[in-house]
This record gives structure tokens, sequence and C-alpha cells, in this order.
């Protein structure tokens, strides 16, 4: 991490967190931070759901939600970028204050309740895209709606001429009963309607679905079955927790997702039981504590084939994308692989 990067976020820290979350926002689109650029080999080069990717390591959504700095976040080293989630209509989302930062557990607590502005301000924003990066679009439901199914269906068909992959996200703890929608008939049901509004388009984007780290083994069984008969293209594992054991901050009580390093070893080991379950046969994008290549690396040899992140940012800054895809593929170098895909769930047994 540069100086400026550390004078940055010692100052951004002084904020509150949402605050700080907005200022970082706008420095990008204003030009005001120094950006890494693409970064590529032969190594990190992959093939993702039919996506080819510059390398594996992605931005979360949840970062840019209203997909207002998409062009210089895809000068920031990401290989793909995730933005929203977005609902049919703008909505506020959850009272203030709604995210809290754990820095004794470099981790972050969020209750934000999909705030954005509604599809229409995202199209106009995704028409502009930037054509030589790799975007996707995280799809949600309205707090009030009374077909929460189809909210996600009418999002893909209004948003997904303009994206390269759509997110399924009913995985998010705060929407009251959003959850309930990872059950089978239920989400059997709502992956129909999704998957048939994809039919739609002009262009068959993969969808990919993105769950909880806080599932019984029969419902991950329950899911890969179900991801599998839908045609879901990718898992995503996995969201926030609600689990709060081992956290040292004052703000271990707060309401919300937990996200960040306590999270790292929940999430992998769920990977990894999708990766058994899956046997290989339907790729996985690990999410949940990382921080370093490292730790993308050790999500890979779980059974990642690319992972995201976005809570690390908030204590190594933008250009940790970049530093981590580097260091990942400095490893891979290191350890004799010639390419990415070679090293996917090597060591996934070692999570079971």
């Amino acid at each position: 991490m540069t100086v400026l990067d550390r004078l940055s976020l010692s100052l951004l820290h002084r904020l509150d967190p949402e605050r700080a979350h907005d200022l970082a926002l706008n420095a990008l689109r204003t030009g005001l931070v120094p950006l890494p650029g693409l970064v590529t080999s032969s190594r990190l080069s992959t093939r993702l759901a039919g996506i080819d990717l510059p390398n594996p390591v992605g931005l979360a959504a949840g970062f840019d939600k209203n997909a207002v700095a998409l062009r210089p976040l895809a000068r920031s080293g990401f290989g793909f970028i995730e933005a929203g989630a977005i609902t049919p209509k703008a909505q506020p989302g959850n009272p203030r204050p709604r995210l809290f930062r754990l820095p004794e557990d470099r981790a972050v607590i969020n209750r934000f309740g999909f705030n954005n502005d509604g599809m229409e301000a995202a199209v106009s924003r995704l028409m502009k895209r930037p054509s030589d990066a790799v975007i996707g679009l995280n799809l949600g439901a309205n707090k009030d709606s009374a077909d929460r199914a189809e909210d996600y269906a009418l999002v893909l068909s209004r948003c997904g001429p303009h994206v390269d992959f759509a997110t399924v996200n009913v995985s998010s703890p705060n929407t009251q009963d959003l959850r309930s929608l990872q059950s089978g008939p239920a989400l059997a049901a709502l992956l129909r309607g999704v998957m048939e509004a994809r039919d739609w388009l002009q262009h068959r984007i993969p969808v990919f679905l993105k769950i909880a780290p806080d599932l019984e083994d029969e419902d991950l069984v329950e899911i890969v079955e179900v991801s599998r008969a839908a045609g879901i293209a990718a898992i995503i594992a996995t969201n926030t927790t609600l689990d709060r054991r081992g956290l040292q901050s004052a703000h271990v009580d707060e309401a919300g997702g937990l996200s960040g390093t306590p999270l790292f070893e929940k999430s992998t080991r769920v990977l990894a039981r999708l990766s058994q379950l899956t046997d290989g046969g339907l790729p996985l994008i690990g999410v949940g504590g990382v921080s370093s290549g490292a730790e993308a690396f050790a999500k890979i040899k779980a059974g990642a084939s690319a992972v995201q992140l976005y809570s690390a940012l908030v204590y190594g800054g933008i250009g940790l994308a970049a530093r981590i895809a580097r260091d990942l593929d400095a490893l891979l170098e290191a350890d004799g692989f010639v390419s990415l895909n070679d090293a996917v769930g090597i060591e996934r047994d070692a999570w079971l």
C-alpha cells in the first residue's frame, strides 16, 4: 500500500462509514484517485461461465450499488465488476446508521436494505458502461413488493441487455424474509421466472445465484439441485453472515450482515462443500474475507474459479484488487501452475 493510500484511508476512517463510502465513490468518479490499471497474465486469464476474464479478482455487489463509477472501477485492477443490488423501484433502504466498521476484527456490518436508485436510473448508466470491461448486475426485490420473485425478472428484463451477467440475490439478511426465497420450491419458482426473462433477451447472458453462508448441509444440497435444474451458470458463495462468534469490536451487537476477515473460514467451507456437491460441474465464485493474494489462492484451491471482494477495500484501499491479482499470479507461478484453472479445487477436501 502506498503512502497516499494510507493517508487517504486514515482520513476516510475519521468520517462516518457511509459518508466515507460516498466520498470514495465521488473521488473515483471525478478522477481524484490514482488507479493501477488492468492486471492480467497468461496464468490469471480465465473463462467463467462463458465470459473471458483478464483476472479472477472481482468487485462484489454493494460497493457501486447504482453503477455510477464503472469506468474508473474497470481501471482499478478488477477482472470483473458487479454493480447493484438494483430493485425495480428506487428505495431508501433502512434508517441510518446502517454501516459499521469493526477495525479490531477487520470486518464490517451493514444493514443497508437494498437502498438504490431503481432500475430506470441503472439502465441509463449501464448504457454508458465501458465496453472493454466485464460488468454484471446484482438483482434485488423491493421491500414492499407484492411479488418479489417477479421483481428479479423485471430488473433482468430491463437491465439485462446492458450487462455481461446477472446475479440473483436472495441471500441478503437486511430485507425481511428475503432469505426464505432460498428454500427449494420458492427458489425454483423464482429462478424459473428469471430464466424465462433471460431467454427473451437478445443476448442470453449467464445468470448466477448468490447464497448465504448460514445454511445447513441439506440446504446446500437442495440449492445445487435447483440451480442445475434451472440452468444457473455459477453460484456465488457467500453473502454476509448473521454469525457473531469471536468478534472483539464494540459493534458486535449491531443488526445486519457481517463481512470481512471473520467470514473467511465459514464462507470457504461452504464453497468447498459446493465444490464437492457439484464435482466441478458448476463454476463457483468465492466471496467472504478475501483481502490478500494468499486468501484468494485459498478460495481457488477450495473450488472457486474466481473470487470477489468488497469489505477489504475499507482497510486496503482501492489499489487492493491489483495487489491481490499480482500476488495471486506470483503464487500460481511459484507453485508451478501454468493456468489458474489447474489450481481450482485441488485442496477442497482440506476444508470439509
